[in-house]
């Protein structure tokens, strides 16, 4: 019985998260850091941002338990984000908004993702008019990864990690 839930399950996330798919749930909260300028350094420190981040906002895996983390850690994102930027010398302004924030429409290996206000944490560092990095938090999916100043789409699914972890 346990693996015919397991199969089931297993089908049931290879459906949700397909390629074909052309939105996620509207219960869904978006994660984006945007970085000041596309220069080398900017671009580095919002590297640098995320993967401080990245500890302490993907720990969740529901709606809710997302949602919680964020609200009881903001005061800990922006001292990660203070040490980060101190470590390094950099010298910008940041601002972390939490809530309903633009998004603008977004197209990765012909899934669109639509323009609109979606419930996200935003970090805008500096002018905030540099390429930024985008994922969704819940449900826990990352599109973006900049190498060499070219768009990979990467897709990651907890309930595939979950299932590799028991096979």
């Amino acid at each position: 019985m346990k693996k015919i839930l397991i199969i089931l399950l297993f089908i049931f996330s290879l459906y949700l998260f397909s390629k074909d798919d052309s939105r996620i749930s509207d219960d869904s909260i978006r994660f984006r850091v945007i970085a000041n300028s596309n220069s080398e350094e900017d671009i580095k420190m919002k590297e640098l941002v995320v993967k401080e981040l990245s500890s302490t906002l993907f720990k969740e895996n529901t709606l809710e338990g997302t949602r919680s983390n964020i609200i009881s850690n903001i005061s800990q994102i922006e001292k990660r984000i203070d040490r980060v930027f101190d470590n390094n010398n950099y010298d910008k302004t940041y601002n972390v908004i939490y809530g309903m924030n633009e998004f603008p429409e977004k197209v990765y290996n012909g899934v669109v993702y639509e323009k609109g206000l979606y419930e996200s944490l935003v970090v805008e560092i500096g002018d905030g008019s540099g390429n930024n990095y985008w994922c969704f938090l819940y449900p826990s999916l990352c599109l973006l990864d900049y190498k060499n100043g070219e768009e990979e789409v990467e897709y990651k699914s907890k309930i595939a990690e979950i299932i590799d972890k028991l096979f």
